[in-house]
């Protein structure tokens, strides 16, 4: 096992690294690589436009030698960020995945979702604004990495004074469920195959 050493701000050039944790845990924490047609479209929903729109709200986690092994990224105001996402960074991606007539594949499903999103307001941004996505590789699981990762976020969210933050987990992924209720996230009303979860700051 390789041990997860301290937490760093994100860097520009980490976004390689980034893109592939991001692959690697998105099967509901599972690896994903395959299940679309072009891997990248994970790290470019999920990963990437945080990065962008909000290095400092992204936090790095490294291992002894220096490697990332996992992050947390995060937007304080996830209404602006929905309506910048929409607007401005996925129609640069356009031409690269065209918009699916139809929810014909799983890809479909996630591109249809990335189309959607900043369309209307987000259903938990108007209590809890901010939202985060962590992601740990699993040799760097179960030794504090990801409970550091968060500490980190809240207290640069504390820091801009922002009321609360909430975040959205596949039902399935059971570990990460269990992990954010030990951090002391309560969850809130979810649609199916999701549980959300919210934290007053």
């Amino acid at each position: 096992m390789t041990a997860a050493g301290g937490i760093r701000p994100f860097r520009p050039g980490d976004e390689p690294a980034l893109s592939e944790i991001c692959l690697r845990t998105a099967d509901a924490g599972s690896d994903a690589t395959g299940i679309f047609e072009d891997d990248a479209i994970w790290g470019h929903i999920w990963a990437l436009p945080y990065v962008e729109r909000h290095p400092d709200l992204a936090f790095v986690v490294e291992d002894e030698n220096g490697t990332p092994m996992g992050y947390v990224v995060a937007t304080d105001d996830t209404d602006g960020f929905e309506e910048w996402f929409r607007t401005q960074w996925w129609p640069r991606f356009a031409n690269r995945w065209p918009k699916p007539e139809a929810e014909v594949t799983r890809q479909d499903g996630t591109l249809l979702y990335a189309y959607g999103r900043g369309e209307k307001p987000e259903r938990y941004a108007a209590d809890f604004p901010a939202h985060l996505h962590i992601d740990l590789l699993p040799q760097a699981q179960g030794q504090g990495a990801g409970r550091r990762l968060i500490e980190t976020l809240f207290a640069a969210l504390r820091e801009r004074g922002v009321a609360g933050l909430h975040l959205v987990a596949s039902a399935e992924n059971t570990g990460a469920m269990a992990f954010y209720t030990r951090l002391g996230f309560a969850a809130l009303p979810s649609s199916p195959g999701s549980s959300a979860y919210g934290m007053r700051l």
